[in-house]
């Protein structure tokens, strides 16, 4: 079964949950946009601060529906279901009693979580870059499946995207979600050609006004092309999409990056604030940056890729009267 908030949203448009980039400006401002905006539960330190970003999206929501009486999008929170995060039970337990809608689960599918999240009549949706995780996130009964698939920024796959939606829909009947590239209303238009029910952008959406990054970071963004793109594994220890201007700019070179282990930051207090540094300076970003050259707030992006999706839809119906009528 489909997730039935698809057919209540301006697009079909899931906005991914960027580390250090989405918080609670760019989720509330997508929804009442009728797009799902999400956030990593990471991004606040503490599972205190999380539960307090919890209430201010929920109220103003619930405040904006008041006003308007227009419903906006569901919002839902990514959670990393790994022993590497001990707040994971905590963070669970406050999106339980908040009933978050949506929780995107990252580094492990575990139904113990899924059948929680469904208690309180939640969805999951769960990352994939290849048909063995999607099998193993489909047996623990998960909602959705998020296919990362080559190009997409962040921990990419490698596989082209349609070859992935076609092998993984076989087997899988329930919401299908695409990643890679995806940065137009065409882009989504395209998504949703081949087969996806929702395309999952992240890296246009960091060049928003709503975005939590750095001025110097979007600049970046609207400086590049795709060939700017890095695929490494130096910088976490699994392979991800970075921009090479932020890696050189930290000295790691070429030779660097085509190595296959994370670097070595050491092991005393020194190397650690080292990699948190590492982290806030090597920005991340998908091949869709080769469209992007602009940081308009997410209002005017969702109207502009709302049009743009219209536009695609019109051509390809045109395509189809064409064909048709040369039956």
């Amino acid at each position: 079964m489909k997730a039935e908030f698809i057919k209540d949203l301006e697009l079909p448009i899931v906005v991914a949950p960027m580390f250090l980039i989405s918080g609670p400006q760019l989720v509330i401002e997508c929804c009442k946009k009728g797009i799902v905006g999400t956030f990593p539960a990471l991004n606040q330190r503490t599972s205190e601060g999380f539960e307090e970003w919890l209430i201010e999206i929920k109220t103003a929501l619930s405040a904006f529906e008041k006003e308007t009486g227009k419903k906006p999008a569901p919002f839902g929170v990514n959670l990393i279901v790994h022993h590497s995060n001990p707040r994971v039970q905590a963070d669970l337990a406050l999106c339980m009693k908040h009933q978050v809608p949506l929780i995107i689960t990252s580094l492990g599918a575990v139904s113990e979580l899924v059948n929680a999240v469904h208690s309180y009549g939640g969805l999951v949706f769960h990352d994939v870059v290849k048909k063995r995780h999607a099998e193993k996130a489909a047996a623990a009964g998960v909602d959705g499946l998020i296919l990362v698939a080559a190009g997409a920024g962040g921990h990419a796959g490698t596989i082209n995207p349609m070859p992935l939606v076609a092998e993984i829909k076989k087997f899988f009947q329930k919401t299908i979600l695409l990643a890679g590239s995806i940065s137009t209303g065409r882009d989504v238009a395209s998504a949703k050609q081949m087969g996806a029910d929702l395309a999952y952008m992240g890296t246009r959406f960091i060049n928003t006004k709503e975005s939590k990054a750095p001025e110097a970071y979007k600049d970046m963004i609207t400086s590049s092309g795709a060939t700017d793109v890095v695929y490494t594994a130096a910088v976490s220890g699994v392979p991800a999409n970075f921009l090479r201007p932020s890696l050189e700019a930290m000295g790691i070179t070429e030779d660097m990056w085509q190595n296959s282990a994370k670097m070595d930051f050491g092991k005393d207090k020194d190397a650690a604030e080292k990699e948190a540094k590492a982290w806030s300076t090597i920005w991340s970003a998908g091949h869709g940056v080769a469209t992007i050259d602009d940081s308009p707030s997410v209002n005017d992006l969702v109207s502009r890729l709302r049009l743009e999706f219209l536009q695609a839809l019109e051509e390809q119906q045109s395509v189809l009267e064409y064909y048709s009528n040369n039956d």
